[in-house]
């Protein structure tokens, strides 16, 4: 089986979210279960020189863009087996940053419809067309309405993947005809709530739609987590489903992983211990082994459910004599709190803000439980990664929280949960396992079987396949 999986980027070439860590990961493990998974996506001028000079220039076609035609280069590289295109227009693509553009609308309707024409000029007929999020929604729009006639894309099946769908390709109608270059007779294709809705189009137009967790799934089709989009996925739930992501275990580690302060095993937990002081030492915080550490590495904004962080800090210092860590950058209404937090709690909680790699795998390393409070989260990666460290998740059931992680009061789960996005609830889920980690004995077992969960791409990787394969009748 041959797949072509379409994304606006991939690691480790260029990144600005989880997508990319998708589009670096899940393309090799579908290889090495004998997928024939090539990947394409832009050629920004931000992906970094060193990378660039592994491309090699393959071929160049003009692509139709409305009323007019554009240059479309494309350029190859290989990582790891997987074959990478890079589709090149300067024009669109070589400026800085990936979004946020006044153009977006016409540099990824160009993007969507070169991936369709770039593959006759490569002689490559995937069975499958994977494309994922808006930037690349109008693909499976273009497919169905200009190309399906043709004998050479007559047998390609299209999954788009929803990783989020807050963002959805949303413009004024008037970039139809002049922008997109679709004629007023396919108009109801992609109109939604009186907007050009590239995501609406998508769901509209390609063979099977899927989300990142099968909680997320479910949740969509409700107008709390949907942002509108709820009546035309109820209208399509028959082609609707979730498949949770998963991590790169030879990435995340503890046996190897090269940023943090000591290697730690399963077999031979010392070592966490090792992460734990060093990272108080190096955060100012009291070097004390017994004392609970929360961590947190998230984006500071209130769907992180930072909120409910917000409104209970304060009786969780009091009331008990756990550390306090968060790591991330965002609003400035939680970073000002953070910092005050900091100044209020010496020696007890550290705040630090910014984008450091390093710095959360030490504190997925280092940490006793991990906070994701999360209003909304499609899938998470983070409590994932909690894991893989032995780092206990607590988490509010939503998403792919709720998929991953279950609550340990049977004795059976690998975290703490709670179901409201109430800051009571919350708190009494970080009262359980505080409780929980003053058991000691109880805590090493807990910890083990947290590590022991199978995150793997592998995983994920075997469900995509069975899917796949759905689609095309086999």
């Amino acid at each position: 089986m041959k797949v072509l999986f379409c994304t606006s980027e991939a690691q480790p070439f260029i990144a600005t979210g989880g997508l990319a860590d998708v589009s670096g990961s899940l393309p090799q493990a579908l290889r090495q279960r004998l997928i024939g998974c090539r990947v394409v996506l832009p050629l920004y001028e931000d992906i970094p020189e060193e990378m660039r000079a592994e491309m090699k220039f393959i071929t160049s076609f003009s692509v139709p863009v409305a009323w007019r035609r554009q240059y479309c280069g494309v350029f190859e590289a290989k990582r790891n087996g997987v074959i990478y295109y890079f589709l090149d227009n300067q024009y669109y693509f070589k400026r800085s940053g990936l979004y946020g553009h006044y153009d977006d609308a016409e540099r990824f309707a160009f993007f969507s419809r070169a991936i369709l024409e770039m593959l006759p000029h490569i002689n490559f007929q995937p069975d499958v067309i994977h494309c994922n999020d808006w930037q690349t929604a109008m693909t499976p729009v273009y497919l169905s309405l200009f190309y399906r006639h043709n004998e050479f894309y007559a047998n390609m099946k299209t999954l788009f993947t929803i990783h989020n769908i807050q963002y959805q390709g949303k413009y004024g109608m008037e970039l139809l005809n002049d922008v997109l270059g679709i004629p007023d007779q396919y108009l109801s294709v992609l109109e939604y709530d009186k907007c050009v809705n590239m995501l609406k189009g998508a769901i509209e137009c390609a063979d099977w739609v899927s989300t990142v967790s099968p909680t997320y799934a479910q949740e969509i089709l409700t107008p709390w987590f949907s942002h509108g989009l709820h009546n035309i996925l109820r209208e399509r739930s028959w082609k609707l489903s979730g498949i949770l992501n998963g991590i790169d275990n030879s990435s995340f580690d503890p046996q190897t992983d090269p940023n943090i302060y000591e290697h730690f095993s399963v077999e031979d937990l010392s070592g966490k211990a090792v992460n734990k002081q060093k990272l108080q030492e190096r955060l100012g915080l009291v070097q004390d082994p017994d004392v609970p550490m929360i961590g947190m590495v998230t984006r500071m904004v209130s769907h992180k459910g930072l909120d409910l962080v917000k409104e209970t800090l304060d009786k969780l210092m009091w009331q008990s004599n756990a550390q306090f860590v968060i790591l991330g950058s965002g609003d400035w209404e939680y970073e000002c709190f953070f910092r005050e937090m900091q100044e209020k709690y010496p020696g007890r909680l550290c705040a630090c803000f910014g984008f450091v790699p390093e710095l959360s795998r030490k504190i997925y390393a280092g940490a006793d439980l991990f906070l994701m409070p999360s209003k909304s989260e499609p899938c998470g990666l983070s409590q994932m990664m909690a894991l893989r460290y032995g780092t206990i998740p607590i988490v509010r059931e939503t998403g792919g929280l709720k998929d991953s992680i279950q609550d340990s009061g049977d004795g059976q789960g690998n975290g703490f949960t709670f179901k409201s996005y109430n800051s009571g609830d919350m708190l009494y889920a970080i009262s359980r396992a505080l409780e929980g980690y003053a058991q000691k004995d109880g805590w090493q077992v807990l910890v083990k079987r947290a590590m022991n969960c199978d995150n793997s791409w592998g995983r994920s990787a075997k469900e995509y396949i069975r899917l796949y394969k759905q689609i095309c009748n086999e």
